[in-house]
């Protein structure tokens, strides 16, 4: 359950922002009309993190994006995802306030995404708290979150940045809450948010937690096709292969799981240390059980 809910809180932060290669103007990565602005070095990290799954490129990119003044909270968003995935907290808790503070000079000329990053800014808030303090402590911050993300779906209901972020936290805990309706959560995040393959690969990870593993490997490889060069994606459909061959005891579902591991592992050079170490894990436990079964005696 641990690394479960580590996973979801990776990918919520890290899909707050990604890149729609097909929009109609480049600066704006979600929407195909009525873009709004954002800078080309921001632009760039969207590209390299979230479509080819490049940690390092991305960081450097972001640290040229910093140097202009008027910044999008995008940005800071994802130094603070990036901070979040290496575990450097206080830099977490750093680009938190200023993906804020950012967020806030909005107001005037942006108020839907002003809006969208304040909730943003209090969500990664939250994650440091998190982190630092525990989850009651940080409980306060997500009423923050889902106050101002419902300030900005009253100024644009269907607006796919929006549903984006706010499909991913309705899946969050539509898969781990009682009495919660995961598929509605999913018809919806479907329905609005935006692009596909990030609303995909969050569908295929609510259906591994629903353990229903066809559905997600369904999904999965719609994202895949989307971004073939992404280690992450990889990495996840092993995962998922690695979950249903244990559950139907089937020895071949888990020797495709390790092609898939080491399809993740031929680009580890783009992958930070923290998401080397599961993968690592997963490799070997699937080796492992595989040994297991063909040898159950021994």
């Amino acid at each position: 359950m641990k690394r479960q809910y580590r996973s979801w809180s990776s990918s919520v932060i890290f899909s707050l922002v990604v890149l729609l290669q097909s929009a109609a103007w480049a600066g704006d990565p979600f929407r195909v009309s009525d873009p709004h602005n954002i800078d080309s070095k921001t632009e760039k990290a969207f590209e390299e993190l979230f479509h080819q799954g490049n940690y390092k490129a991305a960081k450097e990119t972001l640290l040229e994006a910093e140097k202009n003044s008027d910044s999008d909270p995008l940005a800071y968003a994802m130094r603070a995802s990036l901070a979040y995935t290496e575990e450097d907290y206080p830099g977490l808790n750093i680009y938190a306030n200023k993906t804020l503070e950012t967020a806030e000079k909005l107001k005037e000329t942006d108020p839907l995404r002003s809006n969208i990053y304040i909730g943003v800014g209090y969500f990664l808030q939250g994650s440091y708290i998190f982190k630092t303090e525990g989850a009651v402590q940080a409980l306060p911050k997500l009423q923050q979150v889902f106050q101002y993300l419902e300030i900005a779906d009253n100024l644009s209901t269907n607006d796919p940045e929006l549903n984006l972020i706010k499909g991913y936290l309705e899946l969050l805990l539509a898969v781990n809450l009682p009495f919660s309706s995961p598929e509605k959560a999913i018809e919806r995040f479907q329905k609005y948010g935006a692009p596909p393959y990030l609303v995909d690969r969050g569908v295929a990870m609510a259906y591994r937690d629903l353990k229903d593993y066809d559905k997600s490997l369904e999904f999965l490889d719609k994202a895949i096709n989307q971004s073939p060069d992404n280690p992450e994606l990889e990495y996840l459909k092993g995962q998922v292969l690695r979950l249903q061959g244990l559950k139907n005891s089937n020895i071949a579902t888990l020797q495709e799981s390790i092609t898939y591991f080491d399809k993740a592992n031929e680009k580890r050079g783009q992958l930070p240390k923290t998401l080397l170490i599961p993968l690592d894990h997963d490799r070997q436990s699937a080796t492992d059980e595989i040994k297991q079964m063909q040898n159950p005696k021994s």
